[in-house]
Order: C-alpha cells, then structure tokens, then sequence
C-alpha cells in the first residue's frame, strides 16, 4: 500500500468560477474579469494560468497575493467563429494545485451592413 501523502491546505477561492457572455456579435472580443482571493496566512502565488484554446487569452498579475489579499484574472474571448462556445482557464498555483474557470456563451454572425434593414419604416413612411 502507498503512503497517503497529505495535500496542502487550498488557500485560493473564488467567489464566482464561471461567466455566461450570453449572445455576442461575431468579430468582437468579449472580456470578463474573474476576482480570486488568498484566505490563507502567506502570501500566494499563481505558477501559471493557461486556456484551452487560442481563442482565449488570460491575463494576470505574476506578483505574488498578500494573505488576505485579492487579485484578478482577466480572461477574453476573441469570438471569431460563430456559434456556442465553453472554453476553460486552468490556474495553477501553489506549484501543483489547480482550479478552472469557465467562460461560455453563443457568438452570432453579424449584419453584412452598417445596420441591418429595419422594415418597419416603409410602415412610417406610409402612414405619414
């Protein structure tokens, strides 16, 4: 039998792991920011934070989180293809220990035109 070896304490919280974007245009990056925390009683540091995907491209500060302290991550989304989406950030911290975040939503083609064709004017102008 192996020996259990005891994982250090998780130090790192997030309030909110997950966004929905809901409906967005095509061609425009979609940007949410996700606040963490480090409840614990030494300063934190975050080894690396990765996507999925090159659609989705996190940013963070490489200084370390005081005890007590928050920080954010601010993850964008470049919505190119059309359709729904769920991509994934991956933090790792703590050299081994790891949460993800979520981001989803549904990106829509946008009009060809400047604006799209609205019909109920040629009903105005009928009825002036």
């Amino acid at each position: 039998m192996g020996v259990a070896v005891p994982r250090p304490p998780d130090f790192l919280k997030i309030p909110q792991n997950s966004h929905n974007f809901g409906k967005i245009p095509q061609g425009r990056p979609a940007v949410y920011i996700f606040e963490i925390s480090n409840t614990g009683p030494v300063p934190l540091s975050l080894d690396n934070v990765q996507a999925s995907c090159g659609c989705t491209t996190p940013e963070w500060s490489r200084d370390p989180i005081p005890a007590g302290g928050t920080a954010k991550i601010k993850v964008g989304y470049n919505a190119y293809a059309d359709g729904p989406f769920t991509k994934t950030v991956t933090i790792v911290y703590n050299t081994n220990q790891t949460k993800t975040l979520t981001i989803s939503g549904e990106v829509y083609k946008a009009p060809s035109g400047s604006a799209p064709d609205n019909e109920s004017v040629q009903l105005l102008k009928q009825s002036n």
